[in-house]
């Protein structure tokens, strides 16, 4: 039963890494789901331990029982009431995470491993497994101080978007706030084109209304079903998606974004808006896919 699924972190030592590994557990606490922590890498194939004294590297660098050991120990000291495993596997991280996603309630990853650059504002790893996720994912942004429990900043904030409100996100987004006791921020940016503007000081505010009055459209749209025990707050803002969707980030404990996904395209299949979200959000973003 879909009530069983666990919550799957993808584990690799780094300090993201196990910032992740705390969102899991007290996710998977939240939720009363059992936290699965998984490490791939190539690595552990075709390095081995034997490579470590030739490189003269101490041993946690290549031994992946080691890095999950750690991170089981630290989800069990945080979350004692969270049933915790463990998994090793020497394939490449990406195939690894969006195959997990398949049977978890909930993948949760860092914002960059520790092979990422240092200026790297997102691993490669989380960006593609984001686009390709079968299961809702976040990742891990912001402060050491963000957890995913009762009592943080009280806001989860969901983004609305062009194309008609996406039915799972919006599920997604009903249930996290209810789990939290938090308020749901609902927002929809808009814009007024430049060519729909007028000089004449008279008529230069009709398209602007007419723009924000289909914003708020959206938004009812959107909150069609919304549960009468989560408190909302709706939220139209003029300005570019991604940059109103970053501002309302801060001092949030969510950010959630519905991805499309097209059926057998193995590109990326994140769009613009959520790209440039999960590189620069204050808070962990959630991606919830939604079927063409």
């Amino acid at each position: 039963m879909s009530m069983d699924l666990p919550v799957v972190v993808g584990v690799d030592g780094s300090e993201p890494g196990l910032r992740a590994v705390d969102w899991a557990a007290d996710e998977a606490a939240l939720r009363g789901l059992p936290l699965r922590l998984v490490y791939a890498s190539l690595w552990e194939r075709y390095e081995g331990e034997a490579l470590a004294e030739d490189l003269d590297k101490p041993s946690e660098q290549v031994r992946a029982e080691d890095i999950v050991a750690a991170a089981a120990r630290r989800a069990s000291l945080r979350r004692a009431d969270v049933r915790i495993s463990t998994e090793v596997l020497p394939e490449e991280p990406e195939y690894v995470l969006v195959r997990e996603s398949r049977n978890a309630a909930l993948l949760v990853t860092g914002t960059r491993g520790r092979g990422g650059l240092a200026d790297a504002l997102l691993g490669s790893v989380s960006l593609t497994v984001a686009g390709h996720a079968h299961c809702p994912m976040v990742v891990v942004r912001g402060d050491q101080d963000d957890r995913a429990r009762p009592g943080g900043h009280g806001r989860v904030v969901v983004g609305v978007g062009d194309t008609p409100a996406a039915p799972e996100t919006m599920r997604f987004a009903f249930e996290e706030a209810r789990r939290r006791g938090a308020v749901l921020e609902v927002v929809r940016a808009w814009r007024c084109p430049a060519h729909e503007t007028t000089d004449h000081p008279l008529l230069a505010g009709e398209p602007a209304r007419l723009h924000e009055q289909q914003a708020v459209d959206a938004l009812e749209a959107a909150l069609k079903e919304a549960p009468d025990d989560v408190v909302v707050r709706r939220r139209t803002v003029e300005g570019h998606a991604r940059t109103v969707l970053v501002g309302a980030s801060r001092d949030a404990d969510l950010l959630i974004l519905g991805a499309r996904r097209r059926p057998r395209h193995f590109g990326l299949q994140l769009g613009r808006v959520a790209h440039g979200v999960l590189h620069h959000s204050d808070c962990p973003v959630a991606v919830v896919p939604e079927p063409v």
